[in-house]
């Protein structure tokens, strides 16, 4: 495979996540990003958390939709991060 054919189907991939999250935004209530990925949700906890002096936010999800167009499935009953 090019490197065309690869830049190609990435940008298919990607525009078919982008319809999809087209699709069903409305259906959910809450949007979270963080580092690594873009979630939308129906239910969010943060919560603050604070190891050695070092903040960081616990974030639990349910019912949510993961942009990541190399996962195979994007709904998750529940997820963590």
């Amino acid at each position: 495979m090019s490197a065309e054919d690869l830049e190609k189907y990435e940008t298919e991939m990607e525009l078919t996540l982008y319809k999809e999250y087209r699709d069903i935004v409305a259906q959910f209530s809450y949007v979270v990003e963080t580092e690594r990925r873009f979630y939308l949700a129906n239910s969010v906890d943060v919560a603050a958390r604070n190891s050695d002096g070092e903040i960081y936010f616990e974030v639990r999800m349910s019912d949510a939709w993961v942009w990541d167009m190399y996962r195979p499935a994007r709904f998750v009953k529940t997820s963590g991060c």
